[in-house]
C-alpha cells in the first residue's frame, strides 16, 4: 500500500480523512502538531488508532515555533493589511516541514492535509511541501470528496463507525496557538454585526477589565523580547505571561476584512494580547534607535515580509533574503520600552 502521511487533527474532517484514505488504498500515517493550541493530544491520538491510522506521530513544536517562526516575524514587525500579526499564518510552514520530514522517513509517497477550497491555508501547506520536495503527492479530501456538506460526513462516519466527538456544532471557525486565536464563521460573517463576548477566550471585555492600569516594562536584547519587569523569561513562558497580563487587561481584540490570498474578502476577528504589546514595544523601541532612512526602509520589508508569510512563502529565497536584511537592523535594538 502507498503511505501518505495526514495532517490529523481530531476533527470531523480529518477523522473522516482517514478512512476515506484507507478506502482508496493508502496506509494513513496520522501526524499531530503541538503549536500551543492546549489539546488532550493523548485522547485524539488514541481516536486516530481507533478510526484506522497505522500510526500516530505527535510533535511538541513549541520552542520552535517560537525561535524560529515567531520572533523571525517579530524581529520583522511582520502584520499583515495593518491588523494581522499572523499567528497562524506562521504555524502552518512549521507543520508543513516536519509534515515532509515524516513523510520522508516512513518512505510515504504523499502527504495530505483537513483545508478546505476556500481558505488560505491549503495554500501554505502545499506550496511549503512543494518547496521541500516536489516529488511528494497532495491530496486534499475535503476539495475533491463526495460529501456535500457537514451533515453527510457525519452520515459517513455513522455508517464506518469512525469515533466522533461531535455534537452541535460551532457556529466558528477557530484556530489557537502559543501567538494568537483566530476566529471567523456564524454571524461574523455579516460586517454590520458586532462580534458577540461569545467568541472571545484570551481576553477581557475592557468593561470588565481594571479600571486602573498595568504598567509593565518589556526588555529586548537585538531586537527580540527577554525580560518582564526585570524578570528573565523562556521565549515560551513570555509568550504566555504577556497573554495573561493583555488579556486580563482587555489588549490585542482585532476585527477586520481581510483580504484572503485565494482572491475573497473574509471578515476576521483575533485575539493576540502578546503579540500586540511585543509588536507595539518593539516598534517603539526601533523609533528610538534606528536611523530615519534604515526606519523608513524596514517599514516596506515589513509589509513583504508580512505577505510572503501570509502567501505561504515562507521557504522562500527571498524570505531567508530579507532575513539576513532584518537580522543586521535589529543589531542595535536593545533596550527597555515601558508600557
Amino acid at each position: 500500500m502507498k503511505k501518505v502521511v495526514l495532517a490529523y487533527s481530531g476533527g470531523l474532517d480529518t477523522s473522516c480523512a482517514i478512512t476515506w484514505l484507507k478506502d482508496k488504498g493508502y496506509d494513513v500515517i496520522a501526524f499531530m502538531a503541538d503549536v500551543g493550541q492546549g489539546e488532550d493530544f493523548d485522547a485524539i491520538k488514541k481516536r486516530a488508532l481507533k478510526t484506522g491510522a497505522s500510526k500516530v506521530y505527535v510533535v511538541d513544536m513549541k520552542k520552535e515555533f517560537v525561535l524560529d517562526y515567531i520572533f523571525p516575524a517579530v524581529k520583522a514587525g511582520a502584520i499583515y493589511e495593518g491588523k494581522y500579526l499572523l499567528a497562524t499564518a506562521l504555524s502552518r510552514p512549521l507543520i508543513a516541514k516536519h509534515q515532509v520530514r515524516i513523510a520522508h522517513q516512513e518512505k510515504a509517497t504523499a502527504i495530505a492535509h483537513g483545508c478546505t477550497g476556500k481558505g488560505n491555508d491549503q495554500v501554505r501547506f502545499e506550496v511549503t511541501s512543494y518547496l521541500l520536495d516536489p516529488t511528494l503527492e497532495i491530496i486534499a479530501p475535503v476539495r475533491i470528496w463526495e460529501f456535500k456538506s457537514r451533515e453527510e460526513e457525519m452520515d459517513y462516519a455513522k455508517e464506518k463507525k469512525i469515533p466522533i466527538n461531535v455534537t452541535k456544532k460551532s457556529p466558528y471557525s477557530i484556530d489557537i496557538n502559543l501567538y494568537g486565536r483566530s476566529i471567523e464563521c456564524g454571524v461574523l460573517e455579516d460586517p454590520w454585526v458586532e462580534p458577540p463576548e461569545e467568541i472571545y477566550y484570551l481576553t477581557k471585555n475592557p468593561l470588565k477589565a481594571p479600571n486602573k492600569p498595568t504598567y509593565i516594562d518589556l526588555e529586548f536584547v537585538k531586537g527580540l523580547p527577554v525580560k518582564i519587569n526585570g524578570k528573565s523569561y523562556s521565549p515560551i513562558a513570555l509568550l504566555e505571561k504577556l497573554n495573561t497580563i493583555g488579556g486580563n487587561n482587555g489588549v490585542g481584540r482585532v476585527d477586520m476584512i481581510e483580504n484572503r490570498l485565494v482572491g475573497i474578502k473574509s471578515r476576521e476577528n483575533y485575539e493576540n494580547p502578546a503579540g500586540t504589546i511585543i509588536y507595539i514595544a518593539h516598534k517603539e523601541l526601533e523609533s528610538l534607535v534606528l536611523d530615519r532612512e534604515t526606519i523608513h526602509q524596514k517599514e516596506a520589508v515589513s509589509h513583504k515580509y508580512a505577505e510572503l508569510t501570509y502567501y505561504g512563502l515562507w521557504e522562500t529565497p527571498v524570505k531567508k533574503q530579507l532575513d539576513a536584511y532584518i537580522n543586521k537592523t535589529q543589531e542595535t535594538v536593545t533596550g527597555t520600552i515601558r508600557l
